[in-house]
């Protein structure tokens, strides 16, 4: 995006190491505003601070975050608050894809790391940030759900039950805060070309099957995700509250 919405303005990417959540705080960047990233591994966060910074002199800090402990999104939050004041737009955007397999065979240990990371990890970053945002004029969140949120997909229930979640979440904070001056959306992107799509289906799917299952015949791009976020956290959807808005090249139409 080329527009400069968010001059002056802060945003929180959780999970922005990699994949869509890196796209998106290189796009928040472009659009002018200065960027915190939470995420797990050093060398990549480092990484992205270094690329953001780049960006027509963005301001970027990286704070590495276990979404699934408190301790460590409240401290995040601290620190993001002691860098740049306020956050106006946060994304709740960190997960797995758990192991490919039929319901039946999956372990208690993988159904409890999935709902961790993907639907209490969200929920963790989403409280915390509403606190914030209550006492500090409103703001706009956005929750990384899947097209696996709005559909089933086979072999990957735990994962499809952690994104169906995710939408009802973002549903029901929506409805606390429309009149708070908070806005909480939701994504749900289709195939993704990132590692956890390629981890999802590697010695499963041939990605050429997935990307001749979605009506547009290809893969999506982590970018294509990145704009609908910036886009959603902007003013020109200002009257968009509750919405989960998928971006997945048609692939749920049907």
């Amino acid at each position: 995006m080329s527009f400069r919405h968010f001059e002056r303005k802060t945003a929180l990417v959780v999970g922005g190491t990699t994949g869509i959540g890196r796209s998106t705080a290189l796009a928040f960047a472009a659009a002018g505003a200065n960027v915190v990233v939470a995420g797990l591994g050093a060398a990549a966060g480092r990484q992205v601070e270094s690329d953001v910074r780049a960006v027509q002199g963005a301001q970027c800090l990286f704070v590495e975050t276990d979404v699934t402990r408190e301790s460590e999104i409240e401290a995040l939050m601290d620190r993001a608050i002691d860098r740049f004041g306020r956050l106006h737009m946060a994304v709740n955007n960190a997960g797995i894809e758990g192991r490919f397999g039929p319901v039946q065979d999956l372990a208690v240990e993988d159904f409890d790391r999935i709902i961790a990371v993907n639907l209490r990890g969200v929920w963790l970053g989403l409280k915390h940030q509403v606190r914030h945002m209550l006492t500090h004029g409103g703001g706009a969140i956005v929750n990384t759900s899947s097209s696996a949120g709005v559909t089933g997909i086979s072999n990957v229930a735990v994962y499809t039950a952690s994104k169906h979640g995710v939408v009802g979440l973002t549903k029901a904070a929506a409805l606390e805060l429309a009149q708070k001056g908070i806005r909480v959306n939701a994504v749900a992107p289709g195939p993704v070309n990132t590692g956890l799509l390629h981890r999802m289906i590697g010695g499963h799917v041939d990605p050429a099957v997935v990307a001749a299952s979605v009506p547009m015949g290809r893969i999506s791009e982590p970018d294509e995700t990145a704009n609908a976020i910036v886009w959603l956290c902007s003013d020109a959807a200002s009257y968009i509250t509750g919405h989960t808005l998928l971006v997945d090249g048609g692939l749920t139409v049907g």
